[in-house]
């Protein structure tokens, strides 16, 4: 059976947050899907707001630090991402958009995506397709057909999901499923600072 991993992007500011909760839905389902279709799944999740002052300090300095590497890492190398944020001012957040801007512009080439967001309302559901689809189109990035939209109101079913959340969940993770199982399983790239001698390696002359 082979093993791919799945990055989870989440960009929820508050703990819990809805943008989260949703996250792991979609999650749940993906790798429930992939194990129907005989793969296996890794996965790792990327909490934005852990990483704000980290994504802060690359816009003004030019270089990632060592956490913020990972989470980009995290990203880039695996086989599939899923990416959700909250909407404010008829957008992604800011702190999803300047994560998006930390990554190489090839990074995401060719990359399934499976998109979402969360809102107080359903009026703000065309964010998917005016602000989100654009964005990851622009990446080159291969975003599923359904995306999934979660407003206050959908929280409302007895398991905590209205039915039709339920069934774009479940359509989304089929989706993104489809697409992973249907080409090979990525290799994480290799770390090009590998092979660089640290700082105290230089001053005892070890390099």
């Amino acid at each position: 059976m082979t093993t791919r991993t799945l990055a989870v992007v989440s960009a929820g500011l508050s703990v819990p947050s809805s943008t989260r909760l949703l996250a792991d839905r979609l999650t749940t389902a993906t790798v429930a899907a992939l194990r129907e279709r005989g793969e296996d799944a890794t996965v790792e999740v990327v909490e934005l707001r852990e990483h704000a002052r980290d994504v802060a300090d690359a816009f003004v300095t030019g270089f990632s630090n060592a956490a913020l590497r990972a989470a980009v890492e995290t990203v880039t190398g695996a086989d599939a991402l899923i990416a959700v944020t909250p909407v404010f001012t008829a957008s992604y957040s800011g702190l999803f958009k300047s994560f998006v801007d930390v990554l190489e512009k090839d990074a995401l080439t060719g990359k399934p995506v499976l998109l979402a967001a969360t809102a107080g309302t359903a009026r703000h559901s065309l964010v998917l397709e005016h602000a989100m689809r654009p964005l990851f189109s622009y990446l080159r990035a291969v975003t599923v057909p359904t995306a999934v939209f979660a407003a206050s109101e959908d929280w409302a079913g007895g398991d905590g999901t209205s039915a039709e959340l339920s069934g774009r969940i479940t359509r989304a993770a089929g989706e993104l499923a489809d697409v992973v199982t249907g080409r090979p399983a990525s290799a994480r790239p290799a770390d090009p600072f590998a092979d660089v001698p640290s700082f105290e390696q230089l001053l005892r002359g070890e390099a």
